[in-house]
């Protein structure tokens, strides 16, 4: 649970694919809602895109020898209440 103005950190662990052969993305759903995606990493991290919706608060970043992904995102608030996946 997060305060209004703090930056919400996520990890995730990719499993039974290559993982550094892939670039990894990030998407939301808040309830009732559909899905969002909201940014993507390059395969070796060499750089990053994100929605228009999410910039200047989103970072995206990898590290391949453990296969993670992280996404920070800064400045929450209740709207950022939501269910966040890690895609390939």
């Amino acid at each position: 649970l997060k305060k209004p103005g703090e930056t919400l950190g996520l990890s995730c662990r990719g499993s039974g694919f290559t993982f550094g052969s892939y670039s990894m993305h990030w998407i939301r759903q808040q309830e009732n809602k559909p899905l969002v995606w909201m940014g993507f990493i390059y395969t070796d991290g060499s750089g990053t895109g994100y929605s228009k919706s999410f910039q200047g608060r989103i970072e995206v970043t990898r590290d391949n020898s453990n296969s993670m992904v992280y996404l920070k995102l800064s400045g929450v608030t209740a709207e950022d209440t939501a269910v966040y996946y890690c895609a390939r």
